[in-house]
């Protein structure tokens, strides 16, 4: 189960795309509708690790995609 607003994350799972947005289809379980600053276009459709903070419900501010 996610955490409350301003909980800082530090996930793993694979990259996609939702409509017109991205989001981590979570290894525990579950989806994260992404923030970001930056287009991750390189890693769509494969295994990364996501940075951020949860600013609503199932919605991360991203400070950072990699590679997992």
């Amino acid at each position: 189960m996610p955490g409350l607003d301003g909980s800082r994350i530090d996930e793993t799972g694979t990259l996609i795309r939702q409509g017109g947005a991205f989001a981590l289809r979570r290894d525990l379980g579950g989806i994260y509708l992404l923030e970001l600053q930056r287009v991750p276009v390189d890693h769509v459709e494969k295994r990364v690790r996501v940075i951020g903070t949860l600013s609503g419900p199932d919605l991360v501010s991203v400070d950072g995609v990699a590679a997992a």
